[in-house]
């Protein structure tokens, strides 16, 4: 069965840290470019980062660069996103993308 999973969302203060993880069970991540999105309350989905299949190539949207780092460790099937210096602004549901395959989303909270 092709599964993604996202976990590490909490509530965090303003300027911290979280990691995020998407884990893949029935397919290889290492063979995906795998998308990070989030949907914040009452708004669309938005893209906030990639990185490729091939070459390990990263993207991430400016509103991210500098705070947030994508990474994958093939030997755990798994992608990160390391997100830094959190804003409230960042406060959404996050969720990864490979394939055909999408998580259920984890859900980050940056509040006092």
């Amino acid at each position: 069965q092709v599964q993604l999973v996202e976990s590490g969302g909490g509530l965090v203060q303003p300027g911290g840290s979280l990691r995020l993880s998407c884990v893949a069970s029935g397919f290889a991540l290492s063979n995906n470019i795998v998308k990070w999105f989030r949907r914040a309350p009452g708004k669309g989905l938005v893209w906030i980062s990639s990185i490729d299949s091939n070459n390990d190539d990263t993207y991430s949207a400016d509103f991210v660069k500098g705070r947030f780092t994508i990474s994958r460790d093939n030997a755990k099937n798994t992608v990160y996103l390391q997100m830094d210096n959190l804003k409230p602004d960042d406060t959404a549901v996050y969720k990864c993308y490979a394939g055909e395959a999408e998580g259920q989303g984890t859900q980050v909270t940056v509040s006092t």
